[in-house]
């Protein structure tokens, strides 16, 4: 379907105002107990004139944690207070759904009880490192170090945990839920023959490494409907160590599956950086013919872009990421051609207020 960036959309019972999406982003504020915040609530009912927030990727339970102070969805305290941000975007007029990721191999054993993470293979990821809070509470980068490969009892554990946590989100309030298969983390580290080389059912061919997402996917649709599930993709990020032989033909079989198998969206990651590499156009126009739910796309987008892929209806809608940390009320900026914040960078991951809530809207700027 196409249209302009600012007109309305309808996605499944949802209506959105825009074409606009808050894309997910770590901010790395909740507690060690993996509560969100009490300041999530205003970062995200701030932002509720995007037609869809996708959360900061959240931990769907014990051991899927990457990264100091992110957030889970996997005790009642968490999803209490997941329920208090929900209230607050729906008492906004907002539209909101949980990102919920497990980060496999980008991790650190001081998130493991001192064990190594779990992954598809024991592959180090090369240059790859996560932000943690040391003993003095300054945070800064650790490097990662090599996993340890999952048995099939572990990876049924963790299947469960996804639709545990797509359920919790729905009872928390959520309009949905969004898996993260994407940016090198645990979903996709199992589909990229790069940093998979099983010899099981869950390796080897396409349809064995697709095998893990399709499991997942299974269970969250039948914990709280295909409706409301969505999936991102990263298909030429190869931040955190990620290569495939082959990434057109991969996602192309995993466009295809995610059809099958009924989501509701998809969610495209592109680079982001100024030598970025975008999807071609022939990818895009294959998987519009492939997938007939609403397709997402991301990735340092300017109101131009967008349009031209909106009116060319190779997508929906167009997620904003940075901007909308520095700017509360973007929609509103782009409509009207104001100026956009630039955001801090110093107060990106860790902190309180500063940097997270203090972000005026246009018209309070002083």
């Amino acid at each position: 379907m196409s249209g302009s960036l600012f007109s309305p959309y309808r996605l499944g019972g949802l209506e959105l105002p825009n074409r606009i999406v808050m894309a997910p982003m770590t901010r790395a504020r909740s507690g060690e107990d993996e509560v969100p915040s009490d300041l999530a609530p205003a970062y995200y009912a701030q932002r509720a004139g995007a037609g869809l927030i996708v959360t900061e990727a959240i931990q769907i339970g014990p051991g899927a944690k990457g990264y100091s102070r992110t957030p889970g969805i996997h005790t009642p305290a968490q999803t209490a207070a997941w329920s208090a941000v929900t209230d607050a975007v729906h008492r906004r007029g907002g539209r909101i759904v949980a990102q919920l990721w497990h980060t496999g191999r980008v991790s650190h054993p001081m998130f493991h009880g001192g064990d190594r993470p779990p992954a598809p293979s024991a592959i180090l990821p090369a240059d790859t490192a996560i932000w943690a809070v040391g003993p003095d509470g300054a945070g800064g980068m650790v490097p990662c170090v090599e996993p340890r490969e999952m048995d099939r009892a572990e990876i049924a554990a963790t299947v469960a945990r996804f639709a545990a946590a797509a359920a919790n989100a729905v009872a928390a309030g959520f309009d949905g839920v969004e898996l993260h298969a994407a940016n090198g983390y645990l979903i996709e580290q199992f589909l990229r023959d790069g940093s998979n080389r099983r010899t099981d059912a869950y390796g080897g061919s396409v349809d064995n490494r697709l095998r893990f997402l399709t499991e997942v996917v299974e269970a969250v649709t039948a914990a709280i409907g295909a409706e409301r599930t969505g999936v991102r993709l990263s298909p030429l990020i190869t931040l955190k160590g990620m290569s495939d032989s082959d990434p057109y033909g991969l996602f192309t079989r995993v466009v295809e599956r995610l059809q099958a198998l009924g989501v509701a969206r998809l969610h495209f990651a592109e680079d982001d950086w100024d030598n970025g590499t975008p999807l071609p156009a022939e990818w895009r126009k294959a998987w519009r013919e492939r997938f007939s739910g609403t397709i997402i796309v991301a990735g340092r987008y300017t109101v131009d872009r967008a349009t031209a892929l909106l009116e060319a209806g190779l997508v929906d809608l167009v997620a904003f990421g940075r901007p909308f940390i520095a700017n509360p009320d973007l929609p509103e900026r782009l409509r009207h051609g104001l100026p956009l914040a630039e955001f801090r960078a110093d107060s990106l991951f860790g902190g309180g207020a500063a940097g997270y809530t203090d972000y005026p809207a246009a018209g309070s700027a002083a």
